[in-house]
């Protein structure tokens, strides 16, 4: 590899130069320019365009409705499988508090929405081993 040596190469001159006496009267002209006093355009509030006082409304007016929407738009209905994983897991009731509860009209309703066979309760009956607890509830 052959050895670089910066003083032996030619040099490069750069495009850009100075003025003539540039940085003697540099700073008078800079002093000068900002002593100059030029005029500020000022723009009042109230001649604005309508169009960022209606935008804002409709930001204000979003930012207010979306609580209120998220209030009304969830739901408060629990379906049968977390009420029943809720009573039976996460509360002190038992099956007879919940008869104590019951109405004869519920008791109707759940008469009639019970439709079991003669086969199959024989089969539930033969297949569980508690048969004993099962007749005694």
């Amino acid at each position: 590899m052959k050895t670089f040596k910066l003083e032996n190469e030619p040099k490069i001159k750069t495009g850009f130069k100075t003025p003539e006496n540039y940085f003697d009267a540099f700073s008078t002209k800079v002093l000068q320019q900002i002593n100059e006093e030029k005029e500020v355009k000022v723009i009042p509030l109230y001649k604005r365009k309508k169009a960022l006082s209606i935008a804002a409304a409709a930001v204000v007016f979003a930012a207010l409705l979306i609580p209120v929407t998220n209030h009304y738009n969830t739901s408060k209905d629990l379906d049968e499988d977390t009420l029943e994983t809720y009573l039976s897991y996460q509360s002190n009731l038992n099956q007879y508090d919940l008869i104590r509860e019951l109405d004869t009209k519920d008791i109707d309703k759940l008469g009639k929405n019970v439709a079991l066979e003669q086969e199959t309760l024989e089969d539930i009956l033969a297949t569980n081993p508690n048969i004993e607890n099962l007749i005694s509830e």
